[in-house]
C-alpha cells in the first residue's frame, strides 16, 4: 500500500498543496513550524478519521477559512482507493471513500493502514496507563473495526453505570438495578479484554524479534497485559466469570467512589527489558528503543493480518536516534512507503537511500 497523490486545501498553514509522492521514501525537510508535521497529520487523518494532535477538527481548518479539504489517492492490492475528508465550522465532518459517503468513522478503519512514530511516542513507555490503553484501542480498532464498535458500546455502558453509582449514594433503593448494568458491562468488557490479549500475544512475537535485532541481542523485551481481573493469558476462558466476581467484590467501593474501579478501562501493559520494568527503572535510551521496537513491530503485524504493508510516518524522530539505530530503522523500511520529517539531511550522510524524493517545506509550501 502507498499513497500516490496528496491534495490539501485550507489545511492548517496550507492554502493549497498538491503533491505527487514516491512509492518508497519521501523526506520533508525544513525549519520548525513550517508545516512538515501537518503533512504527516493529514495522511494519518485519512487512515483513522481523526488527528493525533488535536481532538477538535475545527482547529485543523486554516485561520480565517470556514472549511478545509484533504484528499489522497492510495494504491492498494484491492485497487486504487481515494479518500476525501471535508471539514467545516458549520457542518459535521464528511468522509468519502471512492466517492461514496461513509456514515461512520468505523467504516474508514482498515481502509488505509498507517503506523505513526513521533518523539511523543516515548510517552507510551514513560507515562501512565492511559497512553498504553490508547495505543491498544487505536491499533486494534484499525485491524478489527468490530473492536472499535465494542469499545464505543462499553464506554456508553460504563458511563451509565457510573451515573447510577452516584445516584445510589443518594437513593440506595436504586441498587436493585445495578445487576442489569453489571451484566452488560461484563459481556462487552470481556470481549474487549479477549481482543486485547489476542493482539498482545501476536505483537509480542514481532516486538521481541525486532528489539533483539536493534540491540544486537543484548536486550530481551516482553509485554504483559496487566488487568484488574486476570494475571495471565491462561485465564482467558475465565474472563466473564472473573469479571463478575471482581465486580461484585468492588460494588461497595464503587458506590462509595461513584465510579467503576474494575474493568478494561483500568488495565495496562507492562513492558520489561531483561526482566526489568523499564517504565520505572529503564534508561532513556532503553525507553526510546522499546518505543521504536513496539511501533515498528506494527508494520509486520499489519502485513501478517492484511497482506499489505502499512504506510510509515516518521515525524521528527531521526534526531532522536543515534546513528546505529538510524541505520537499523532505515534498513527495516525496504518494503514500506515511508514519510520522514526532519530539519536537516545529516542522517543521510552514512545511509544509502536510492529510492527517495526530497521536498523542501517553507511557510506552507513544498518544492
Amino acid at each position: 500500500m502507498y499513497i500516490e497523490e496528496l491534495h490539501l486545501k485550507n489545511y492548517r498553514n496550507y492554502n493549497q498543496l498538491d503533491l505527487k509522492l514516491h512509492p518508497k521514501i519521501n523526506i520533508f525537510v525544513g525549519n520548525n513550524a513550517q508545516g512538515k508535521t501537518n503533512i504527516i497529520e493529514s495522511i494519518y487523518l485519512m487512515s483513522i478519521g481523526k488527528s493525533h494532535r488535536s481532538s477538535k477538527d475545527k482547529e485543523i481548518i486554516a485561520w480565517g477559512q470556514d472549511h478545509a479539504f484533504l484528499m489522497g489517492k492510495f494504491n492498494t492490492t484491492q485497487g486504487q482507493k481515494t479518500i476525501e475528508i471535508g471539514l467545516s465550522h458549520q457542518r459535521k465532518k464528511l468522509i468519502k471513500r471512492n466517492g461514496i459517503v461513509l456514515e461512520k468513522i468505523g467504516e474508514l478503519l482498515g481502509q488505509v493502514n498507517t503506523v505513526l512514530f513521533s518523539p511523543e511516542d516515548l510517552r507510551l513507555i514513560k507515562e501512565g496507563p492511559v497512553e498504553r490503553r490508547n495505543f491498544l484501542d487505536r491499533e486494534i480498532s484499525n485491524l478489527r473495526p468490530q473492536y472499535y464498535y465494542a469499545l464505543l458500546e462499553y464506554n456508553k455502558i460504563l458511563q451509565q453505570r457510573n451515573h447510577l453509582l452516584k445516584k445510589i449514594k443518594i437513593q440506595p433503593s436504586l441498587r436493585d438495578t445495578l445487576p442489569l448494568w453489571n451484566e452488560q458491562l461484563i459481556n462487552m468488557g470481556s470481549k474487549i479484554i479477549q481482543m486485547r490479549l489476542h493482539f498482545l500475544k501476536k505483537i509480542n512475537v514481532f516486538t521481541k524479534s525486532l528489539h533483539h535485532e536493534i540491540t544486537d541481542g543484548f536486550e530481551k523485551i516482553e509485554l504483559f497485559y496487566q488487568s484488574t481481573l486476570i494475571s495471565s493469558l491462561e485465564e482467558m476462558q475465565q474472563i466473564k466469570e472473573l469479571f463478575g466476581k471482581e465486580l461484585k467484590k468492588s460494588e461497595n467501593n464503587d458506590i462509595k467512589k461513584g465510579t467503576t474501579t474494575i474493568g478494561p478501562h483500568r488495565d495496562d501493559i507492562k513492558i520489561n527489558v531483561n526482566k526489568i520494568d523499564i517504565r520505572s527503572f529503564g534508561s532513556q535510551g532503553q525507553q526510546r528503543t522499546a518505543a521504536l521496537s513496539l511501533k515498528l513491530s506494527l508494520i509486520q503485524l499489519i502485513y501478517t493480518e492484511t497482506g499489505e504493508f502499512p504506510i510509515l510516518l516518521l515525524d521528527d524522530v531521526m534526531s532522536e536516534l543515534d546513528q546505529k539505530r538510524q541505520k537499523k530503522l532505515i534498513h527495516s523500511l525496504q518494503e514500506v512507503q515511508t514519510f520522514i520529517t526532519c530539519t536537516d539531511l545529516s542522517f543521510l550522510e552514512d545511509i544509502e537511500l536510492k529510492e527517495k524524493k526530497i521536498f523542501e517545506i517553507q511557510e506552507g509550501r513544498a518544492k
